[in-house]
């Protein structure tokens, strides 16, 4: 388990507990704190317990800490956790049950739970032509690390977010595919005043281009097609062929046009959908 940690400790408590009360025994809880200067923070992390391992570093942002996370494991198998999420008791067993039952299998991921400013259970599948245009996967995988090895880990140049969804990205590439856990068993805090919502969002057409050119080969026009062809029958959550006119207007549009209409469209995310039948339930 590697949970990176930066000047936030209020849910750290609840994310550790949740870590330690697996049915499934977790060889290594691996906390790196990434240069946190909060004092209240150091001092949690200063009394965090003996069955964390604490790894400190100076600020390189998240990618760079779940890399230092991951490369300090000693396991086969990693799962990345959020210092402000949490887990249900089973997910460790069902998840790496699941990733293990299947060799061709690089990784595994459940359901999830919103919680905070999105409420309600959010479904996910896996289907890598739909990966290429929104990030449908959360970032909390079950990876072997030898998957993670083989793609060079987390892009660290990418610290204003979307590492997951490129990292996602570069998996698949390269052959490297997941399965899914049709049960929610992770807990997934979403605020207004965090980094997918506030900063992330408001720049998402630049940063998704940024991996359309880190990736020119996987977005090529023909091979786009092929993906196409290949995963139009597994399921997704938006109809596939949507997504060459979302891909058209990213490259037709100006950036603050496309910034503005994917604000617009937001609004009617499945997140957004998910969260507005749980409140009137």
């Amino acid at each position: 388990m590697v949970i990176p940690c930066y000047n936030t400790h209020e849910f750290l408590g609840k994310t550790l507990d949740s870590v330690r009360a697996q049915t499934y025994s977790v060889d290594e809880i691996i906390l790196v704190d990434d240069g946190s200067t909060n004092p209240s923070t150091i001092h949690f992390l200063d009394h965090v317990g003996d069955d964390v391992r604490l790894v400190r570093q100076q600020n390189k942002g998240l990618p760079a800490a779940r890399n230092v996370g991951f490369g300090v494991a000693k396991g086969d198998y990693v799962l990345p956790l959020d210092a402000d999420d949490w887990l249900e008791p089973s997910a460790v067993e069902k998840l790496l049950g699941a990733l293990t039952s299947q060799d061709k299998a690089a990784f595994s991921f459940c359901q999830m739970y919103m919680e905070g400013d999105g409420q309600g259970v959010l479904a996910k599948n896996y289907n890598f032509f739909e990966q290429l245009f929104l990030n449908q996967l959360p970032y909390c995988l079950m990876l072997k690390k030898s998957a993670w090895e083989a793609v060079g880990g987390y892009d660290e140049t990418m610290r204003r977010g979307y590492e997951d969804w490129e990292f996602n990205i570069r998996l698949g590439s390269m052959g490297y595919f997941g399965l899914a856990v049709a049960e929610p068993l992770f807990h997934y805090r979403i605020a207004q005043s965090g980094m997918l919502l506030s900063t992330s969002n408001k720049v998402h057409g630049e940063l998704w281009a940024s991996i359309r050119q880190r990736h020119p080969r996987v977005y090529g026009v023909s091979n786009l097609f092929h993906l196409w062809r290949h995963w139009r029958t597994k399921p997704s959550t938006y109809p596939l062929f949507l997504y060459f006119f979302w891909l058209t207007a990213s490259r037709l549009l100006p950036t603050s046009a496309f910034a503005t209409l994917f604000r617009a469209l937001r609004r009617y995310s499945h997140g957004r959908r998910v969260t507005a039948s749980a409140s009137k339930a």
